[in-house]
């Protein structure tokens, strides 16, 4: 397992007028999974690359267990970087591609036969070892290319996007897998990706990274309960923010005076709180309740998305639809927004 610290990281690329990555430090512990998590174009397979060498770096500094490896050649990192579009041979076997790593150390055959065998079961491949990838899917392709990467037991596993290309059921198989396997192996693992929900299932951390430049690096937890900032809390889904500002535990705003949880620094700021945690209707709390007439209703399924309107403010909720049964478009509701649930941006 392998400790990864990124140091004032800066990529700047030819004829660019602002870094492609500013300034990224992480501390990455010995076989966490992390994800680097933003939209395209925000510097996350640039710092990939940068990592397994494949790019120079700018400035700052990368090191494995304490020690540098910025002088190192990308073959001499033991780092493996696993491509959205898999990068498999055409003409081997399945075998064979996942043996060439080990091929290439010249172990002999018969080890290199065992542990793809090994590896295959582990992927839940066991019979196609002699198919060609063309005979695969793409979720198996892509369980191809995983076992490719973790049988030669790199000291940091990189994967870009691992599960952009496959549909939407398999993307659920594949996460777990992904998961089970890197905590099976141990091997310390950065995963570049978009999707926010994909980032939240998988890293035990994430790294948010927003024009080339670090938001925010926690757990999921702490994205959706505390977000440092509102860029951040719009990333990860919350639309309600309400500007005001705390004094003696609680928030002064166009909605009135809502209690607050411990611990809220004084001082202006926007009051946010997540749709899903709000409370309308038979459901609403005593605790800072309010009155809220609905502009619109949407069923989803398992949740009821509606629109409602206190004073001059438009909130969204996101309610049980068992809870949102009764309320109809143009009346009014109680809605309450449980202390717990607020937060502070600033």
């Amino acid at each position: 397992m392998t400790h990864v610290s990124l140091q004032e990281l800066t990529k700047v690329y030819p004829g660019a007028t602002a870094p492609a990555l500013d300034r990224l430090s992480l501390e990455i512990a010995s076989g966490e999974l992390t994800a680097l998590l933003g939209p395209s174009g925000c510097g996350k397979t640039t710092t990939m690359k940068m990592i397994a060498g494949l790019l120079p770096v700018s400035s700052g500094e990368i090191n494995f267990d304490g020690k540098s490896i910025l002088r190192e050649k990308p073959e001499n990192r033991n780092v493996v970087m696993v491509f959205q579009n898999y990068l498999l041979f055409p003409y081997m076997s399945v075998a064979d591609n996942i043996g060439f790593g080990l091929k290439m150390r010249k172990l002999p055959k018969d080890e290199i036969a065992r542990r793809v065998a090994e590896i295959l079961a582990l992927v839940r491949l066991p019979d196609l070892g002699a198919r060609k990838p063309k005979e695969l899917s793409g979720g198996q392709q892509q369980r191809v290319a995983l076992a490719r990467a973790l049988i030669v037991q790199p000291r940091v596993l990189l994967l870009d996007e691992p599960l952009s290309n496959l549909d939407a059921h398999l993307r659920f198989e594949m996460r777990d897998l992904i998961r089970n396997l890197q905590q099976e192996m141990g091997i310390t693992t950065i995963f570049v990706t978009h999707d926010q929900e994909e980032a939240v299932v998988l890293a035990d951390r994430i790294a948010l990274i927003l024009d080339g430049r670090l938001k925010q690096y926690d757990s999921a937890e702490a994205f959706y309960r505390r977000p440092i900032d509102e860029a951040t809390a719009r990333f990860f889904g919350s639309h309600n923010f309400v500007g005001g500002a705390v004094s003696d535990g609680a928030f002064d705003s166009p909605l009135g005076r809502i209690v607050l949880p411990n611990g809220i620094a004084d001082g202006p700021g926007k009051l946010t709180f997540r749709p899903e945690n709000l409370r309308i209707g038979p459901a609403a709390e005593s605790e800072n309740r309010l009155t809220a007439t609905v502009l619109s209703k949407i069923y989803l399924g398992t949740q009821t998305r509606l629109r409602v309107q206190v004073g001059d403010e438009v909130i969204e909720v996101l309610a049980n639809p068992n809870d949102a049964t009764e309320i109809a478009e143009g009346e009014t509701a109680p809605i309450s927004l449980p202390a717990p649930a607020l937060w502070v941006v600033r």
